[in-house]
């Protein structure tokens, strides 16, 4: 396991995308039971969330054509 960081990949602010990425985790389930959370418990997630995106280090950004050949398996 690497460093937990929030991930370039991410849409809103790469937090569900990093935690999924450190844990080898679906980020699409991840970002299900995220947001099936902030319902249930009326927004507590979304605070949560949002001081995850303060506090965890933003990790390497990757343009279009790396993510593309990561992907892919190829190298450039």
């Amino acid at each position: 396991m690497g460093k937990l960081v929030r991930s370039a990949n991410g849409k809103i602010g790469g937090v569900c995308a990093g935690i999924a990425e450190y844990f080898d985790w679906d980020v699409r389930t991840l970002r299900l039971v995220w947001f099936v959370a902030a319902i249930v418990a009326v927004g507590s997630p979304v605070l949560f969330y949002l001081i995850l995106w303060l506090v965890m280090p933003e990790g390497d950004k990757k343009d279009y054509a790396d993510r593309m050949y990561e992907r892919l398996g190829k190298k450039q």
